[in-house]
C-alpha cells in the first residue's frame, strides 16, 4: 500500500558566538569546572548576544537546513517554531521568522512545550505534509535560556545554552512499512500535576515579568529516565520496530547522566547515542537538532539510518519520534 510520509530532506544549526566556560561561570557563582562536569558533563555553553533575539538564531539554522534541503525561502509553505524564549509576547517568532528569510505568504505559528517543543513540532508539522497540506516545512527549535536564568542559582543557571537547529520536512512516498523513509511512528505525553518541578516564576498575566527558571533537579531526574524510556519505547511500537533495531538514538541534550540513564534502561549501545551536551549545555528545544546536525554532519547519521528522538521539559511534557532518514 503507497503511502505519503514526510521526511527530513535537510538539517541545519546555528550556536552564537560567546562561549561561556564552566570557569567563567564559577566567577560568579559558587562552583567549578569540575562540580559541573561531574554533575551535567557539560563544559561549555553558548550565550546571545544583547541584539539577538531568539528569532535570528531561528533564522541562521533555518537557512542552513534550507540549503542543505536544496530548497530556498520562496518553498517554504509551512514553519513551526519551537520556543519557550520567543521575541515577544505575539506576534510568533514563526512569523517574525518569516519576515526574516523573506518566505511566501504561508502558515506560521509557535509550539510551545519547553524542551519537548521540537518532538511535538516534529509532530504537527507531520500532520500538515503527510496529509497534502504543506510541501516544504520548516520545524526549527530555537531557545535563549540564558534570558530565564537567575544567575545565583548555581543548581540551574549552569545547565542551560542558547542556541537553535531545524529541519526541513517534505512529502516521499513509501510502501507503509517500517523500511519507509521518513517519519514512522510518535508518543507524546503530558502531565500537568508535575508543574512545579520544572518552571519559569513569571507570565504576563501572572507577574507581568519574564520570570526565572526553577527547577526541582533530583525529581525531574527520576521522571525523566523512567518516562521518557516508555515514551522510547511506545515511539517505537507506533514505528513498527523494535527499539534494538534503531541505528541512532539522539536525544535531548539536558544532562549526560539522564541521557546515560535512559540509554541503559533501553538496553542501548552507548556507541549508537548521540551526545553535544558537553559542547552546547542543555538548549531546551534546540537540543535535539543541535544534536542531530552534529551527527549527520560528522558522518555518523547516514541516509536510511533509523533515528529515535526523546525529549522531556516542564509541564512536565515528553515524547519520542522514530524516523528514517
Amino acid at each position: 500500500m503507497s503511502v505519503i510520509r514526510s521526511a527530513v530532506t535537510g538539517v541545519g544549526a546555528y550556536l552564537p558566538e560567546r562561549v561561556v566556560t564552566n570557569a567563567e561561570l564559577s566567577e560568579i557563582v559558587d562552583t567549578s569546572d569540575e562540580w559541573i562536569q561531574e554533575r551535567t558533563g557539560i563544559r561549555q555553553r553558548h550565550r546571545a548576544a544583547d541584539d539577538q533575539p531568539t528569532s535570528d538564531l531561528a533564522v541562521e539554522a533555518a537557512r542552513k537546513a534550507l540549503a542543505a534541503a536544496g530548497k530556498t525561502p520562496a518553498d517554504v509553505d509551512l514553519i513551526i517554531v519551537a520556543t519557550t524564549t520567543p521575541d515577544m509576547t505575539f506576534p510568533s517568532t514563526a512569523s517574525i521568522v518569516q519576515r526574516k528569510i523573506l518566505a511566501p505568504t504561508c502558515i506560521a505559528f509557535d509550539v510551545q512545550a519547553v524542551c519537548t517543543g521540537f518532538v511535538y513540532a516534529i509532530s504537527v508539522a507531520d500532520g500538515f505534509v503527510a496529509r497534502g497540506h504543506a510541501k516544504c516545512a520548516l520545524v526549527i527549535g530555537a531557545e535563549e535560556m540564558s534570558r530565564l536564568m537567575d544567575w545565583t542559582d548555581r543548581s540551574t543557571c549552569v545547565l542551560f545554552g542558547d542556541g537553535a537547529g531545524a529541519v526541513v520536512l517534505e512529502p516521499v512516498e513509501g510502501q507503509g512499512t517500517p523500511a519507509d523513509r521518513g517519519i514512522l511512528g510518535f508518543s507524546l505525553r503530558s502531565d500537568g500535576t508535575k508543574t512545579d518541578l520544572l518552571y519559569v516564576d513569571g507570565g504576563p498575566s501572572t507577574t507581568g515579568t519574564v520570570g526565572h527558571l526553577r527547577m526541582a533537579g533530583n525529581q525531574v531526574f527520576r521522571h525523566a529516565v523512567v518516562n521518557i524510556a516508555e515514551a522510547v519505547t511506545s515511539a517505537a511500537a507506533a514505528a513498527g520496530v523494535e527499539v534494538s533495531e534503531v541505528d541512532w538514538f539522539v536525544p535531548h541534550q539536558a544532562n549526560q547522566r539522564i541521557i546515560r540513564g535512559v540509554g541503559e534502561r533501553l538496553g542501548l549501545d552507548e556507541n549508537k547515542v548521540v551526545s553535544t551536551v558537553a559542547d552546547h549545555a542543555n538548549t531546551s528545544a534546540a537540543s535535539i537538532p543541535l544534536a542531530l546536525d552534529a551527527a549527520i554532519r560528522d558522518g555518523r547519521i547516514k541516509r536510511g539510518d533509523l533515528v529515535l528522538l526523546e525529549a522531556m521539559g516542564g509541564g512536565l511534557t515528553w515524547g519520542a519520534c522514530a524516523f528514517r532518514l
